[in-house]
């Protein structure tokens, strides 16, 4: 199995970046605009639509408030499994490490997912820390 992981440094502090990655329904919005161009709800699921055209049909596993973490899967006729969690830590001076961890099979779909979450990071970063500074 795969795993890509993607840590990024935001200038935000953790509750400002925890309080957007928790509102799980609204990723198109407040984490990853422009990446996730669309987003349907449905209970704990979400469907989203990303800017290259796929779809993708993401399974809220859980929403940790203790430990800020995320976790998420996803079905899909192109992989085995597709597991994936963010998780948000504070950082010295109010600033916030992100990580988002995605583990996958087949392996060989691995470099299309990794390069996917190397188009969504600088967004997510840019995305949070605007929302900070607007805060």
């Amino acid at each position: 199995m795969a795993t890509i992981q993607k840590t990024i440094m935001i200038d935000a502090s953790p509750d400002v970046v925890w309080d957007a990655l928790r509102d799980f329904h609204a990723v198109h919005k407040r984490i990853a605009p422009g990446f996730v161009t669309d987003l349907t709800s449905d209970g704990d699921v979400r469907v989203v639509t990303f800017s290259n055209g796929s779809v993708a049909r993401e399974k809220l596993v859980t929403c940790d408030e203790d430990n800020r973490r995320l976790v998420y899967w996803i079905s899909s006729e192109r992989m085995v499994h597709h597991n994936a969690s963010a998780q948000v830590f504070a950082e010295p001076g109010g600033t916030t490490r992100f990580v988002w961890t995605t583990d996958v099979l087949p392996n060989e779909i691995a470099p299309y997912i990794d390069s996917q979450m190397s188009l969504a990071v600088p967004l997510m970063k840019q995305t949070l820390e605007r929302a900070a500074k607007a805060a």
